[in-house]
């Protein structure tokens, strides 16, 4: 063979070896709404979503693949829009951050939740949530949560084992700390949870349930832990953010700063939000 038509052969052959091992490389970025109508979106790919774009994916959700498994309970996860408002407000869970991961792992825990209830496999992603978020979904569709203590129970595990799958990511997956004052932010979030698992179901009949559309809350409480309402949880967000900000000891004495406040300032917000529903 003549040394130019070998060499010319060779030159054809690598570039088509290059070709062939660059090309896995190249992927592509699904939108929000692509997100939500898959309900396949790993926790890597949604780690790389702005927070604008995870309104957009958490909205899109609640509207539709989760309005068709409980029609009429649109507004599931609106105090989980209001965090998210916080985020964008306070420029926090830039990709590949603490927030963001912690952030990624509720939202993923919904996405697969939402994704086995709609009989869409049964793939957790590793994510212990899901299954919780699907059986919550499923118990709401056949009238299993009207009361307002079984229906907080249910939601507040599903989302803290969700969270608790973020932080995993977050610290063990990825190897990312969180920093002083998103640790006590943390510590105020754990808190809202417990409060909705502690619930009283001596109150139910002075709690409106989760019926479809909105529900006029009677009490601060009912407020505060109203899942349907974006504005308890960004105002909550805020104070708690501002209080993280100082470091309180733990226990008692940060539990009284943390009611006094929300007390105080919330008050007016409620009263505002109550007028509206």
């Amino acid at each position: 063979m003549a040394p130019n038509r070998r060499f010319l052969l060779v030159t054809i052959a690598a570039l088509v070896a290059l070709t062939g091992m660059s090309a896995p490389a190249v992927a592509t970025e699904r939108t929000p709404e692509a997100c939500a109508a898959a309900l396949d979106c790993p926790a890597a790919e949604i780690d790389l979503m702005t927070m604008p774009e995870r309104l957009t994916f958490v909205r899109a959700m609640s509207s539709g693949p989760a309005a068709k498994v409980v029609p009429g309970y649109t507004h599931r996860w609106r105090n989980i829009e209001g965090v998210i408002e916080f985020f964008e407000s306070a420029r926090l869970g830039a990709p590949g951050s603490w927030v963001s991961h912690v952030d990624t792992g509720i939202l993923e825990g919904i996405e697969r939740g939402i994704a086995i209830a709609s009989g869409k496999g049964t793939d957790t992603f590793g994510n212990p949530g899901s299954t919780l978020w699907a059986s919550y979904l499923t118990r709401l569709a056949r009238g299993d949560l009207r009361a307002r203590s079984a229906h907080d129970k249910a939601w507040s595990e599903a989302e803290q084992a969700s969270t608790e799958r973020g932080v995993y990511l977050a610290e063990v997956v990825h190897g990312v700390p969180p920093t002083g004052v998103e640790e006590r932010f943390f510590q105020f979030s754990e808190f809202y949870r417990a409060t909705l698992r502690s619930r009283v179901p001596l109150l139910d009949p002075l709690s409106p349930g989760p019926g479809p559309g909105v529900q006029k809350q009677l009490t601060i409480l009912d407020w505060f832990t109203d899942v349907s309402t974006p504005v308890p949880s960004r105002r909550g967000c805020e104070l708690a953010y501002s209080l993280s900000q100082f470091d309180l000891p733990a226990g008692a004495v940060r539990t009284a700063a943390l009611l006094a406040a929300y007390t105080e300032a919330l008050a007016a917000d409620f009263l505002t939000d109550s007028q509206r529903s």
